[in-house]
């Protein structure tokens, strides 16, 4: 199927931006997240891009280079510009990540996400617990102590939740842990996005939160592992009770994996 280009309505204030071309890679990369434009889809030629967009044919072509790099399109001699099956899509990469989540629904993904934490953090707090040295146990308890201080401001409380979470992934002293930072970024904010108003489910996670600093900094490796797990089975609950409350058609995501039919109540 081959997309229009007066399909691709110009954003506003993008030719004002910085970056240009980081921009335009943004607008069609949320866009192919997103489904406007669905696996198959030919996108218009350079020039009804540079058109459509008013910007020039030098950005355009800058930002289908980011596209391809991050599996989105593909580009044929022949066939032109394609959107790539999401199966081809690198689904890790941080702008992949923050495009797919970026939307007011519950992305279809959040399961596979919250799937793919408990199977890091845990053995994350784990590591903390064995290898964390002072300076990260504080830098740790200096999130948890803006958590506090962060109830009922959405905002905030997001990025002090994203601080925690980082500083326990910097304390296993694994570099491979690092870059799973994005993936949490993103499944932290696309679950705040339904959950924030929560005040008694977010003060729960607080507690939860505490618990895993605590066995974080009296070095219990197996207690720690055990408070997250609670931590992510916490988060899980809380994001199938707040889809319950909203339309059928704003739930994206669905009924999330493990949890029965029944209406799920926090513990």
């Amino acid at each position: 199927m081959k997309l229009g280009a007066r399909q691709l309505k110009q954003p506003a204030g993008i030719a004002a931006r910085k970056n240009l071309h980081g921009q335009i890679a943004e607008h069609l990369g949320m866009q192919i997240v997103g489904g406007t434009l669905p696996p198959g889809e030919i996108l218009p030629n350079e020039m009804a891009l540079a058109t459509a967009l008013d910007v020039s044919r030098t950005a355009i072509r800058e930002a289908i280079k980011v596209l391809t790099s991050k599996g989105l399109i593909e580009v044929r001699r022949k066939t032109g510009t394609r959107v790539r099956p999401r199966r081809d899509w690198n689904a890790l990469d941080p702008d992949v990540l923050m495009w797919q989540f970026a939307g007011d629904g519950l992305p279809i993904g959040i399961t596979d996400l919250l799937e793919l934490r408990k199977l890091i953090e845990p053995a994350a707090a784990r590591f903390a617990a064995e290898r964390g040295s002072p300076e990260n146990l504080l830098e740790i308890e200096e999130a948890f102590a803006e958590m506090k201080k962060s109830v009922g401001k959405t905002a905030v409380a997001v990025e002090a939740d994203l601080r925690f979470h980082m500083a326990i992934l910097e304390a296993t002293h694994n570099s491979f842990m690092r870059p799973f930072g994005a993936l949490i970024a993103a499944a932290l904010k696309a679950s705040f996005r339904l959950t924030n108003a929560d005040e008694t489910a977010y003060k729960l996670s607080l507690r939860k939160h505490g618990a895993v600093l605590k066995a974080i900094v009296d070095r219990t490796p197996l207690q720690a592992e055990q408070a997250m797990l609670k931590i992510l089975e916490g988060t899980r609950v809380d994001i199938q009770h707040a889809l319950e409350k909203l339309p059928p058609t704003a739930a994206k995501g669905g009924r999330l994996k493990g949890l029965p039919k029944a209406k799920a109540r926090l513990a």
